[in-house]
């Protein structure tokens, strides 16, 4: 059967509409898809990043000691026979602190006293010798080698006497050592010696230390890395000193700033740490030598970037950030940190002034993610 004109013009008519309302539908459905797609979108805050100054903050662990610390020892030896001070005592300069029993002190003295008698006893007869002999030797009744022989029993004597006066010089110093007073002003540590001990200028343990804390030193360790860094800052301008702080055992802040110096030239080659003191005024004497504390050293940067802690996402020791992209998609950008300052890390790379890093819902995003962007709230 043959197809007629009108035939063919009703299909075509027919194969155009059912491919207009294909077309139709497959519009909608992707308008749909897009509108779906973005009711799903998160909101998320972005801050955009740029350089400025941030400060730093370097905690060390450190003990105090006093400005002045001696150890008492006994300079004599002998039995301990009073105690005036106690445990904690503040004391001045020359105060006495201990007695030891001195009586073979004294019986000392007595002893080189009677030998300084009895050297000036022969003193005086040599030369009452040397006397008698040199008229005779003049009148040529004894020879001139007798006179010679009494002069130098005569010297022999006068040394004997500076000998003797020595030696009473030494124990009366003795005796005077029986009596231990404070050398400096400052705080009395332990006693442990009771009365009744021996003590002897060879005990291991002194009978006490005296610790004068009108201003403190604390010792710590730092890294040779820091110690590199806060130098070569100080020489640059890039980094500085802007306080030294004390936080105590109890985890208060000490009211008064120090300063900080070396302890010692040289890097300890098994640790690779430099010994390092900071000084710190104590006019209530409320640092007590032996302390525990931390020192907080506390330095400015200038020309960094910072990012929120909580904009960065740990993965197996790497860090990343998200940041924003064409058509408001996200990109998992790895970087890397520099250190802490406060809340916020210092951005060392892999990121850049004007990157906009997304500051919440980081747990929820994914690389290309559609996000609905926010400016971050300050």
């Amino acid at each position: 059967m043959a197809i007629t004109y009108k035939q063919i013009k009703a299909s075509l008519y027919n194969i155009l509409a059912i491919s207009t309302i294909a077309l139709v539908a497959a519009c909608g459905t992707s308008a749909n898809d897009n509108a779906m797609q973005q009711e799903a979108s998160p909101e998320v805050e972005f801050i955009t990043l740029s350089t400025g100054n941030a400060g730093i903050e370097k905690k060390y662990p450190g003990t105090i000691e006093g400005k002045v610390n001696v150890d008492i020892k006994a300079q004599a030896t002998g039995y301990l026979a009073a105690i005036y001070v106690k445990e904690g005592d503040y004391v001045k300069s020359g105060q006495t602190l201990f007695r030891i029993k001195g009586d073979a002190l004294n019986a000392q003295i007595s002893n080189n006293e009677a030998a300084l008698s009895a050297a000036l006893a022969n003193q005086a007869t040599a030369k009452l010798e040397v006397e008698k002999i040199k008229p005779l030797v003049a009148g040529k009744v004894v020879t001139d080698v007798q006179l010679q022989t009494a002069e130098s029993n005569y010297k022999a004597t006068v040394a004997a006497v500076a000998q003797a006066k020595a030696a009473l010089n030494a124990a009366k110093i003795n005796a005077d050592f029986s009596v231990i007073k404070a050398p400096v002003s400052g705080y009395i540590g332990r006693i442990p010696n009771r009365i009744g001990n021996l003590v002897t200028p060879a005990d291991a343990n002194p009978m006490t230390t005296l610790s004068e804390i009108d201003e403190v030193y604390v010792y710590f360790a730092m890294s040779d890395a820091d110690y590199l860094r806060i130098l070569k800052g100080g020489k640059s301008n890039s980094e500085k000193i802007t306080g030294v702080d004390l936080i105590l055992s109890d985890g208060s802040l000490y009211g008064i700033k120090g300063k900080l110096e070396t302890a010692s030239g040289n890097i300890d080659r098994t640790t690779g740490t430099i010994a390092m003191k900071a000084i710190f005024p104590n006019p209530d004497k409320f640092l007590r030598s032996g302390g525990s504390v931390r020192v907080v050293i506390n330095t400015a940067l200038s020309s960094v970037m910072t990012i929120p802690m909580a904009s960065v996402k740990d993965i197996q020791d790497k860090f990343f950030v998200y940041t924003l992209g064409d058509s408001n998609k996200v990109n998992m950008q790895p970087m890397e940190i520099a250190g802490k300052s406060g809340q916020n890390y210092l951005v060392k790379s892999g990121l850049k002034s004007g990157d906009r890093i997304a500051t919440n819902n980081i747990e929820i995003l994914a690389q290309g993610m559609v996000v609905k962007p926010k400016v971050a709230r300050p």
